[in-house]
């Protein structure tokens, strides 16, 4: 039994490419789709558009999860994400979440899903209890980059291939089911604010300033597209952004006051106030997080949050903030920033 991509029970969440409804393209981490099935299998039909990396989806069903591993090629496959014996009636309900695990390593288009004959397929009611809505712009730290290298916590990564890559263990997704939130995970390995810095996109380097308005950002993948903002308004914003952007030069330490300091912070300014233009009621948080960094970028965030003087634009700090590990947030400490974000967004939210 087949299941089309625009079936009305399947429920979306993340910021995705829906210009062929029969074919949505999902490009961010923590993208998914979900449903409630009955029946003993059920398939997936995908395209994977790879940029680099080995590519894995995630799949729960009934809260176990397994990774998908893609193929390399750009045709069309099938892949098997649930298998179990035939149950005797075939009445048990299954709940399913498929979703992105990493950034634009690749952009996968979905093509359906196909169950058993004879199966049931219902819309996942939980996702209509989620209220609060989080959009969280940052880089591979929030992507979950590297997080179930559990052996490496506190250490630098490991040789690896994106194998150990998965949102769903990032501090952005974590913070959001703390609190039963929607999540749009605008975040991507490698970006700083700035076009020309940075680690993505190379050899150009593109910044956050070229890809926040972007639902693909890519040109490497195909057509650059722009993304509707009415699509989607949340209630809180995370800027997570200030690490890459000491690379090639780490001009905010060696000279807090040079040109190009100024430069990124009337930059950043600028960025939080085109947020705040988007978002008129949304409170928008101002972090880096616990990978060591300089804190003179902290400062400089601080200084603009300063400047905007406005009651829903907040400096965030974490309490090991740019001191927790040389390498990527791994699993326990993607725990321990989610618990103390998720704390910090129920304090600003419950004074609106």
């Amino acid at each position: 039994m087949f299941i089309s991509p625009s079936d009305p029970r399947l429920t979306y969440c993340g910021r995705i490419d829906f210009d062929d409804p029969e074919a949505p393209v999902l490009v961010y981490a923590s993208s998914y789709v979900t449903f409630h099935f009955t029946g003993s299998f059920v398939k997936v039909r995908l395209t994977n558009k790879r940029s680099c990396w080995s590519n894995r989806m995630g799949c729960i069903v009934d809260g176990v999860q397994t990774a998908v591993l893609l193929e390399e090629d750009d045709g069309e496959h099938e892949y098997t994400i649930f298998s179990q014996e035939a149950e005797a009636h075939g009445t048990k309900w299954h709940e399913l979440m498929f979703f992105k695990r990493q950034d634009s390593a690749d952009y996968v288009v979905l093509h359906g899903f196909e169950l058993e004959d004879g199966a049931q397929i219902a819309v996942n009611e939980a996702e209509n209890d989620k209220k609060l809505k989080l959009e969280v712009y940052g880089d591979s730290v929030s992507c979950g980059e590297v997080s179930e290298a559990v052996d490496y916590v506190g250490k630098q990564d490991p040789p690896h291939n994106g194998e150990f890559s998965n949102s769903w263990y990032s501090y952005a997704w974590l913070t959001a089911r703390k609190l039963n939130a929607k999540l749009h995970n605008i975040s991507q390995g490698g970006i700083a604010l700035l076009d020309g810095t940075g680690y993505f996109g190379a050899p150009g380097y593109l910044g956050v300033e070229s890809c926040y308005d972007k639902i693909e950002y890519l040109p490497d993948l195909g057509e650059v597209k722009q993304w509707d903002f009415s699509g989607y308004t949340p209630d809180v914003v995370v800027v997570a952004i200030g690490q890459n952007d000491a690379h090639p030069d780490n001009y905010m330490v060696r000279d807090y006051n040079c040109a190009k300091a100024d430069i990124w912070r009337s930059h950043y300014e600028a960025f939080v106030r085109r947020l705040m233009e988007l978002y008129p009621s949304a409170q928008i948080i101002l972090a880096t997080t616990i990978l060591m960094h300089d804190a003179a970028w902290d400062r400089a965030i601080d200084e603009v949050c300063v400047r905007i003087a406005s009651e829903r634009v907040h400096h965030f700090l974490y309490k090991r903030n740019g001191t927790g590990t040389p390498g990527h947030i791994r699993i326990p400490e993607a725990e321990e920033m989610s618990e103390e974000l998720a704390g910090y967004i129920r304090e600003i939210t419950k004074k609106e």
